[in-house]
């Protein structure tokens, strides 16, 4: 059976974004493969959050993971700093890794310029630290976008050459994988790019907003004053707000809009309370969940603490491994 490792920041609440892109697959794919779904607090500390934030976020993070149907008997749900291994193989690698490919990093140079008072250490080796995650479990299949596609080849840079320096193809390629053939990509409410935590609160729905927030979320989003002409072409938007009715609400209420559209008959404010509710009913269920088991304070540590135990047991094989290829042993 094959690997697969994915990891998220623990930056925030999961928003519809992560649900529909990834967290429905991760499902899917721990019926079919060996999955290792971590928190990544690490790579959040580049930030500088406060103690109580980090805290919370990463409990929010597990708590919707499992809500949103992973399986802690069936993939490894952990917490990276619970696993010391990750950041002995973050240290190997670092010594393998070399400035000038580091600094070339489209994500660094994008995080220096967007946060030029805090260009710190660990923006410079984030790929090595995304490269430790991976190699850690010695995975074969990392689900990542478009964005993510470049630490990935750097993952498999850093293997590659450790295997040539070592004389041992002791870590496999690592390569971009989607389970599902058709990328789901869930537009923002802003009226621009794809659903983030980074655009701001309006932009994204939450799994765990209640239903009246999702609601006034829906009703602010950005609009124009309609068509002029018959099947005119959606400005982004407009086309956003379809993209998202097309993956929450029914084919008959998508068409049934559309053609309101392409016969210039659309009312943006009817769109939208049924693109509310039925975002509200698709997350129904993930957010009932999130409400009981976020009051299972004895469960969620009994996730913890099993998952990592069995990542735990994954790391440490292979850091002895790798300890020993290195030539750093015991006498």
């Amino acid at each position: 059976m094959e690997t697969v490792v994915s990891g998220i920041r623990s930056t925030g609440k999961l928003h519809l974004g992560n649900y529909y892109g990834a967290v429905q697959n991760f499902v899917k794919m721990q019926h079919e493969y060996n999955c290792f779904f971590f928190i990544a607090d690490y790579h959040s500390l580049t930030t500088h959050p406060t103690p109580e934030n980090l805290h919370s976020n990463v409990r929010q993070v597990v708590i919707e993971y499992l809500a949103a149907g992973i399986d802690p008997e069936k993939a490894t749900i952990y917490v990276q700093s619970d696993v010391p291994a990750v950041t002995e193989l973050y240290l190997y690698l670092n010594m393998n890794a070399y400035m000038g490919e580091l600094e070339r990093s489209t994500s660094f140079k994008d995080k220096v310029r967007a946060q030029p008072d805090n260009v710190n250490a660990g923006l410079l080796t984030y790929p090595v630290l995304m490269a430790a995650d991976i190699l850690l479990h010695r995975a074969t299949k990392v689900p990542v976008g478009k964005d993510q596609e470049q630490h990935l080849e750097m993952a498999r840079t850093f293997g590659n050459r450790f295997n040539r320096m070592y004389k041992n193809e002791y870590f496999p390629e690592p390569y971009a994988f989607n389970f599902s053939d058709k990328l789901v990509k869930i537009p923002g409410l802003d009226g621009r790019g794809k659903m983030g935590k980074s655009e701001g609160e309006a932009n994204a729905v939450y799994l765990s907003d209640p239903a009246e927030v999702t609601r006034k979320k829906v009703m602010r989003a950005v609009t124009d004053s309609g068509p002029t002409e018959p099947n005119s072409e959606k400005p982004d938007a407009i086309q956003n707000l379809f993209d998202l009715m097309n993956v929450v609400s029914s084919p008959d209420t998508y068409t049934h809009f559309e053609n309101l559209y392409n016969s210039c008959q659309i009312r943006y404010g009817d769109l939208k309370k049924q693109l509310a509710e039925d975002i509200v009913l698709a997350t129904a269920p993930v957010r009932e969940r999130i409400e009981e088991i976020a009051a299972n304070t004895r469960y969620l540590r009994e996730v913890i603490d099993y998952g990592a135990e069995k990542a735990n047991k994954s790391a440490q094989q292979t850091v002895k491994e790798v300890r020993d290829i290195i030539g750093i042993k015991s006498f």
